[in-house]
């Protein structure tokens, strides 16, 4: 078994889901904080998804990326409906996963190397929090440059993530404290996942409130066109092309 092999764990969960097997994903924050993903909301069919997600796929046009496509739930409900739809992962058992389960077109990668020609979607999903892995305010620029790159003048972003200020929690509040002390957003945490014995490389999740992602797109092509509410701290915001913009 390969370093890669042991380090995907995300995928290793999903493959234990498909094959019926239970499969409980651990997320360990650089704190010392411990959390835990029933691997099964990543196989949520679509009449069970958050109503936030279910509104924002509407605005779904053209050919789409789904980025971050874990096990394909979002890519197989786009496909039922008609769309031309590229699923990416950067777990090669996730995108074994997602093959598995019908997903037609897929490509192994990451956000931070989208390798696609000019103008090649009109659509990027970013649904289950996965705007948050552009990782800090550095990554999320050059994600919105590679975006405006890869869409046509037409494109979207639907970007799900979570107001990191929507707690009381004394644990997340510390950290909030201790991120400000670094000059960082409060939102910015280090993870890694954890499954069986897989473990993910450490990397950056950045959380931002709805102020946070106006700020974040500031001198870029991109600008928000509306906020979907869950009525607590999840929201997607439709992203728009300004193409009368360039990124600095």
């Amino acid at each position: 078994m390969t370093l890669k092999d042991l380090s995907d764990a995300h995928g290793h969960a999903f493959w234990d889901h498909l094959k019926g097997r239970r499969a409980l994903e651990v997320i360990e924050r650089d704190d010392g904080y411990i959390d835990a993903v029933d691997s099964e909301t990543y196989f949520t069919p679509h009449l069970e998804w958050p109503s936030i997600e279910m509104e924002a796929i509407r605005y779904a046009r053209g050919r789409v990326l789904d980025i971050g496509c874990g096990a394909g739930r979002v890519a197989l409900h786009l496909q039922k409906k008609g769309f031309d739809v590229t699923g990416l992962d950067l777990s090669p058992y996730a995108i074994r996963v997602c093959k598995l389960r019908g997903v037609k077109k897929l490509r192994l990668g990451s956000l931070h190397s989208l390798r696609f020609r000019p103008a090649s979607f009109e659509t990027l999903v970013m649904f289950g929090n996965n705007f948050n892995l552009v990782g800090t305010p550095e990554g999320a620029r050059r994600f919105l440059r590679r975006a405006q790159e890869i869409t046509t003048a037409q494109g979207r972003i639907l970007a799900e993530t979570v107001d990191p200020y929507s707690t009381d929690e004394p644990v997340h509040l510390n950290y909030h404290n201790l991120n400000r002390s670094k000059g960082r957003m409060c939102g910015q945490i280090r993870i890694r996942v954890l499954y069986k014995q897989y473990r993910s490389e450490w990397f950056d999740f950045l959380f931002v409130s709805m102020e946070e992602m106006k700020h974040l797109l500031a001198g870029t092509s991109w600008s928000v066109e509306r906020f979907l509410t869950s009525g607590g701290p999840q929201y997607i915001a439709v992203l728009k092309k300004v193409v009368t913009q360039k990124i600095r």
